[in-house]
């Protein structure tokens, strides 16, 4: 049996189809449910194996990106979801999700934390980015997420509020955690900008909690991984980069 993968659908999120194909691809089999079904128990979240919050506008980013979804999860879904952390099920937050994980406490819940311990904020730029970067994972990341990627990931990113910002502890113990789980490639000797599109500090662009099963990234995944979806298609190191991720976390969705 595939692995039942719930895409959380929040007025205003717009990349649940891609997220779907990344998963069916995986060998996953997502559905894609609006968050109003489960509030009126139409659906439960501990019926899937891995849980999925795509990217996108949920609830037009009133009162900050992601900031309203992060109220839904926490208020009306906290015990769903903290039964499904419990249980070591993979989460996975994209752009938006990732935004809305932060802001509710599901991220980097270091020292067993559930409030808000980090953001993320207006790009450095002042503008919204969108364009393709690439990504290093963390070898010294112990997630199951990042298992068996000994390469970049090549993916976009499309956000005005991504640029990930902690306090000097917090960033110390993501940091000794070894909680980053990918950070933009900046060349040495290079301005920062625009391999880190938004500022991010330390190049953060995605990061795991302690125990590994939840994974937070600003950028799209889902938008390559198939070599037909990059730009320089024609180069042969655009392979779809970003499929390895989501075959990591349907593979041990099924096994828990």
């Amino acid at each position: 049996m595939k692995p039942r993968v719930l895409i959380a659908h929040a007025s205003g999120t717009n990349r649940d189809h891609d997220a779907a194909w990344a998963i069916e691809a995986a060998g996953g089999d997502p559905e894609i449910i609006h968050i109003n079904s489960l509030r009126d128990g139409d659906a439960n979240i501990l019926d899937y194996q891995m849980l999925v919050l795509p990217g996108g506008f949920s609830y037009g980013d009133d009162l900050g990106a992601g900031k309203l979804w992060a109220v839904a999860l926490r208020h009306r879904f906290g015990e769903q979801l903290q039964a499904f952390v419990a249980l070591g099920r993979p989460v996975l937050g994209i752009c938006n999700g990732f935004q809305a994980l932060v802001k509710a406490g599901l991220l980097p819940a270091v020292g067993g934390s559930n409030r808000q311990q980090a953001t993320l904020t207006h790009n450095l730029s002042g503008r919204f980015e969108c364009r393709w970067v690439e990504l290093d994972p963390n070898p010294d990341s112990v997630s199951f997420w990042l298992e068996n990627l000994d390469s970049s990931i090549l993916c976009p990113v499309a956000h005005g509020e991504g640029r990930f910002v902690a306090p000097e502890a917090t960033l110390a113990d993501i940091e000794a955690g070894h909680l980053v789980a990918m950070r933009y490639r900046v060349p040495v000797g290079t301005n920062p900008y625009p391999a880190n599109p938004n500022g991010s500090v330390n190049n953060i662009a995605g990061i795991t909690n302690p125990e590994g099963n939840i994974l937070g990234l600003m950028p799209h995944p889902e938008n390559h991984i198939v070599p037909s979806q990059h730009p320089r298609r024609h180069q042969s190191h655009t392979n779809g980069s970003g499929r390895k991720l989501f075959e990591n976390g349907v593979k041990y969705g099924a096994s828990v």
